[in-house]
Parts: structure tokens; sequence; C-alpha cells
């Protein structure tokens, strides 16, 4: 599953990422990755939603609920800010399956994430990890850009009734004038640096006649000026908030279209499934 973590614009100059920087977020992901596994241990809550009553009924009766993890957020680290945001849905009548299907519905995710995801295409699968590629259009940028990206993806059965999946991006690359003559891909790591690398961890539990979806996005980002913090990191935040709970109400969207397709009579007159 994709995070669609839109990161608000602060500047329109050129920048670069930082190996620095990029060291960081890599040790942000691996930290957040053993989270995720602490999660399982004996005694642990899986779901987010499970670690407070209110947010559980707010989410079983229908709502999007969004936080950021974590008391500060962004997080600033050096040339760049870390940007970390989970969200839980529920998605009644829904099985683990119709949930999966989606989800790993690679090249339809134009279509589940559209106008973001403009384009969306499989390059391979596999019993171990999933490669596929987006284009997107971060509508936070004040420039005519696109992002193409590559992910990997791995889901993890722990048991029938729950999984959890964990992405990353292996390539990212601004497209500069996108959909015009000029439109030129960067090199990684260069331009405005609205989003440098993105990562997700999704949590899947099936109970109460439905699919708990939760997912916790993860973005890097250039930094900002002293001077500009003030205005840049409430726009971050509501932007950000913003773009995980459209891509959760999205992919619940998704679901519920897969099961109406599914259960639409055939010419036999038996459901499709």
């Amino acid at each position: 599953m994709l995070p669609l973590v839109s990161l608000a614009p602060v500047t329109i100059s050129a920048a670069s990422l930082d190996p620095i920087t990029s060291k960081a977020w890599e040790e942000y992901v691996h930290l957040a990755a053993q989270r995720m596994e602490q999660r399982l241990g004996a005694g642990k809550t899986f779901l987010w939603a499970d670690e407070a009553p209110d947010r559980l009924t707010r989410v079983r009766a229908g709502e999007v609920v969004v936080s950021q993890v974590g008391p500060q957020n962004p997080i600033r680290v050096r040339s760049g800010m870390i940007h970390d945001w989970v969200g839980a849905v529920f998605i009644a009548q829904a099985t683990l399956k119709d949930v999966l299907q989606v989800v790993g519905d690679y090249a339809r995710y134009k279509n589940f994430y559209a106008p973001t995801v403009i384009d969306s295409k499989v390059i391979a699968t596999g019993t171990a990890q999933d490669r596929f590629s987006m284009v997107i259009v971060n509508k936070a940028l004040f420039v005519r850009n696109a992002l193409d990206i590559d992910y990997e993806s791995r889901y993890l059965q722990i048991d029938e009734r729950r999984g959890y999946s964990v992405s990353h991006t292996t390539r990212l690359q601004e497209i500069e004038d996108y959909g015009i003559p000029s439109q030129r891909a960067l090199g990684e790591g260069e331009g405005y640096g609205i989003v440098w690398r993105l990562a997700s961890i999704g949590r899947y539990v099936q109970r109460d006649g439905g699919v708990y979806f939760e997912l916790e996005a993860m973005g890097l980002s250039r930094d900002v000026s002293a001077s500009l913090r003030w205005l840049a990191e409430p726009i971050v935040r509501r932007v950000s908030r913003a773009s995980i709970s459209t891509s959760l109400r999205q992919t619940e969207s998704a679901v519920r279209a897969h099961l109406e397709l599914a259960n639409r009579p055939t010419s036999t007159g038996v459901p499709s499934q």
C-alpha cells in the first residue's frame, strides 16, 4: 500500500539530498520496522486503534482517524524533515482477502488513487516481495512537476486474520515540466525536495464483521529555514493529515467496488466470486 503523504511547499528553489540526511532517514525507517515487529510479541497490541478505546470506537463507527506518530512531527534531521503519520479505517463486510486483492493490484493504483496517481505499473511480483512503479502529481508543488517512483513491498501473514506490509521507495525522481515538451527527469536526490523518500507500514485485521486497515506513512523532505518554520509546519501537518485520510478513504472505496463487482450476478444468476 502506498503512502500519499503530500508535503506542503515552503520554497521553490532547487536542492540536493545530503547523504547524511539519507542515512538519518534509513535509520528512522529501520526503527519503525522494529516497532512494528515488537507489536507481534506476546501481550503487545497489534493495532494502533486498539491502544485507545475511544479511537477504536470512532474507527469502528466508520470514521477515518489520523494522528501524527510521536510528540514531535515533523522530526528535524540534518538538511531534512521526517514526517510520520498513522491512520485507520474499518471496511465493513470485507474480508482480509478482499482488502489484500485491492492493495496488491498495483496496476490499478492509477484508478484507485486518482487524480494524485496518474500512472502505475507492475514491475515484478513474487512470494518474497513485489515491485511496482507510479507517477504522482504532488498538488503541493507550485511548479509543473511530477514524481516518478519505484516501490518495493512485502506482505507478511501472521495468521488467517492478521497480516502486515512494509513498503519503501527504491527510486524517486522528480520530472520537471511534466506534460510539456521541455519535460525531463532530474537525477535522484535532485530537485525541489518536497519529497525525497517515502515508506509505509500497513496493518490488516479481519474481525467485527469487516477489516481494520491501518497505514503508517513516512516521508522525507528538505528542511526549511528557521524564519519560515512557523508558517510551514502547520501547513505540512494539515496537508499530510488530509493526504493519509484521503488515501485510506480511497482504499475503502476501491474495496467496496471490488465487493460490488464480486457479488454482481452473472449470466448464470450466481455472484461472480
